[in-house]
């Protein structure tokens, strides 16, 4: 299995090397650019256009005297007319402030600025400016995704041992469903790889398969051991897995064997075996970035005072492990919070997304007690993790140790974590224009609804001189 995921991989990036380069393709046109731009300017050509219209017009449709009519209407309107009209438009803008509110919360984007690219744009001739030059912003878009793939691939969680029991016990004392249909489909499709015949012996084809079973089947009786208390048992069964299968470490077995040697506090062996697999060759995961940093932090952490450090500085212990803390935090910027118990813990889903908020859940799960162990390890990740992202301002464009942080996180998360939990986004989102606009025009209306309420004949005297005013101007131009 892990060999079918190893060739998927190389498959994806043989498509993706086989795109042209981005130097290589032909220079657009002058007529060609003259499309993309007038298409670019095409809204706005239609407002001026428009205006000169109506100014051309404005003789033969007596536009003054329909004003004058209107503004004679108003004038003759009272003031529980306005009231009415500004607390309608009070209310209106406030349920699409709510709306626009719960739809990025809930899909992380605005559902205006979503309908205005998606409907409005193309009607105004935007899809002819998809005409794009090879170094354009939308392009880089495009191979910031395509690289983003692969590192959205959904993995296993090593450390889950959760039996349906477990899962109905939690259900029962929350009445919270503790796995999403995603997550327990990924679980079924796992299972269905493992299903073996009698006769899969007769195929030599099927040996890789019936190698997996058995490590799978190896691996969980080591799980069980660890779970029942019976460490070294454990200890034992991995290590030998590891021996014997040294290919597959894609299973991640040895995070396995990374838990269970803290658990026995044997840090010189957890050493040796991130000497092996903290290898810059080889793919990192919050458990090896995290432990690399408490073995670093666990030699000076119960020393370390913030009020110390400031007066006379780091020392050279100190410098390296802060470096590995901002090192794991850059990798998975989720998981302090959860250590430091800012955010609640949950029951981890059976499968993570790497640097994503569901590894942060699962890893925190099962090391939180590992860290709370070791004397003053949670007070010196309190006081330097935040440090990391004045060193990457820009995470999505550009990494400090690692790659850019992927931006499709967000949506495998929330797929992967079940409905009642708020998922972790990074970096921090801004809120949409829209929602500032709503709720500025939802409190502007409220507020003038409130004043024409209270004081009907100043706001009276308000609204006659602003129609005069625009009347005014209008018989100007």
């Amino acid at each position: 299995m892990a060999d079918r995921d190893y060739l998927g991989e190389v498959a994806t990036a043989a498509a993706f090397s086989s795109t042209p380069a981005r130097g290589l393709s032909p220079p657009l046109g002058w007529k060609e650019r003259l499309r993309a731009g007038m298409a670019g300017a095409g809204a706005s050509l239609w407002f001026v256009a428009g205006l000169g219209l109506l100014y051309a017009l404005r003789v033969p449709l007596r536009l003054c005297e329909h004003l004058a009519a209107v503004t004679g209407f108003l004038n003759s309107l009272t003031p529980k007319f306005y009231v009415a009209l500004t607390g309608t438009s009070s209310l209106i803008s406030g349920l699409i402030f709510i709306f626009e509110w719960w739809y990025f919360h809930k899909h992380g984007t605005s559902f205006i600025e979503q309908v205005s690219i998606n409907h409005l744009r193309p009607l105004m001739g935007g899809t002819e400016s998809s005409i794009a030059e090879p170094g354009s912003p939308s392009n880089r878009e495009n191979e910031t995704s395509r690289q983003n793939v692969s590192e959205c691939k959904v993995w296993r969680n090593p450390l889950n041992l959760f039996r349906g029991a477990e899962y109905r016990r939690y259900t029962w004392v929350t009445g919270k469903e503790p796995l999403t249909y995603y997550d327990m489909n990924l679980s079924a499709q796992d299972h269905q790889t493992f299903f073996t015949c009698d006769t899969d012996f007769l195929r030599p084809s099927d040996t890789g398969r019936d190698t997996n079973v058995l490590v799978y089947i190896k691996r969980r009786l080591a799980m069980c051991a660890r779970k029942l208390g019976r460490i070294r048992e454990a200890v034992k069964i991995m290590r030998d897995l590891m021996k014997e299968f040294p290919p597959l470490t894609m299973l991640n077995i040895h995070e396995n064997l990374l838990e269970s040697l803290l658990e026995l506090q044997a840090y010189a062996d957890v050493q040796a075996v991130l000497a092996k697999y903290d290898d810059i060759s080889l793919p990192k995961s919050a458990a090896i970035c995290y432990t690399a940093a408490l073995l670093k932090t666990r030699t000076v952490s119960d020393k370390f005072s913030p009020e110390t450090a400031s007066r006379r500085g780091l020392s050279t212990a100190e410098i390296s492990a802060v470096e590995a803390i901002h090192r794991a935090v850059e990798f998975n910027p989720h998981v302090p919070k959860y250590l430091l118990e800012m955010k609640s813990l949950i029951l981890p889903p059976e499968h993570i997304l790497k640097r994503g908020d569901s590894e942060a859940v699962a890893y925190a799960f099962f090391h939180l007690q590992h860290w709370k162990r070791i004397e003053g390890a949670l007070n010196l990740l309190q006081c330097t993790w935040e440090g990391t992202f004045r060193m990457i301002p820009y995470p999505l464009e550009k990494g400090h140790l690692f790659y850019p942080y992927p931006s499709c996180t967000e949506a495998a998360d929330r797929e992967l974590l079940p409905t009642f939990h708020h998922v972790s986004v990074y970096p921090k989102k801004e809120l949409p224009f829209f929602i500032h606009f709503t709720a500025g025009l939802c409190s502007s209306t409220a507020m003038i609804a409130l004043l024409t309420h209270q004081f009907p004949e100043i706001m009276g005297v308000f609204a006659k001189a602003v129609s005069m005013i625009s009347r005014t101007c209008i018989e100007y131009l």
